[in-house]
């Protein structure tokens, strides 16, 4: 009896690893909005549903590291859901308070951007599975604006 219970655990293991998932990837991370307390970031996440129904995302966790060091991290509870047989793009936005750009002047006084790496974690809800984590990481560089950007959108 202990065999096929056995080969039962195991079919049912073998059937959720091979069923077809959601994937997901960074497309872009940019500059959103600058004001007196912080910078806001947003990592553009486009996600692709295999599924004939939309699926609910439970969470959204990340973390942007620059210099080797997390300047921004938090958790969206609840963002809604990915389109049925679709690609769905999320929106992550991710505040970084001036003090921590502070401690990355060399970097940004280089080159003038920032060099990030991003890692993102979808939580979604599939049906009869249940939730799975999709991870997600890039890394890039952010190029921050100057004063002639301002002066040449005028024109």
């Amino acid at each position: 009896m202990a065999g096929i219970l056995d080969k039962a655990k195991q079919y049912v293991v073998d059937s959720v690893v091979s069923i077809e998932k959601p994937e997901a990837s960074v497309t872009e991370v940019d500059l959103k909005k600058v004001d007196w307390s912080s910078v806001t970031y947003v990592a553009k996440v486009k996600v692709t549903n295999p599924y004939s129904v939309s699926i609910p995302i439970g969470e959204i966790r990340y973390t942007l590291k620059s210099a080797d060091s997390v300047i921004g991290s938090g958790t969206v509870h609840d963002p809604g859901s990915l389109k049925a047989n679709s690609d769905t793009m999320l929106d992550v936005e991710i505040k970084v308070p001036h003090n921590v750009l502070v401690s990355l002047v060399k970097d940004i006084a280089m080159d003038w951007d920032i060099d990030y790496e991003i890692e993102v974690i979808l939580v979604v809800d599939l049906p009869i599975v249940g939730d799975i984590s999709i991870p997600v990481t890039k890394k890039g560089e952010i190029k921050l604006p100057s004063l002639s950007d301002y002066f040449n959108k005028s024109k």
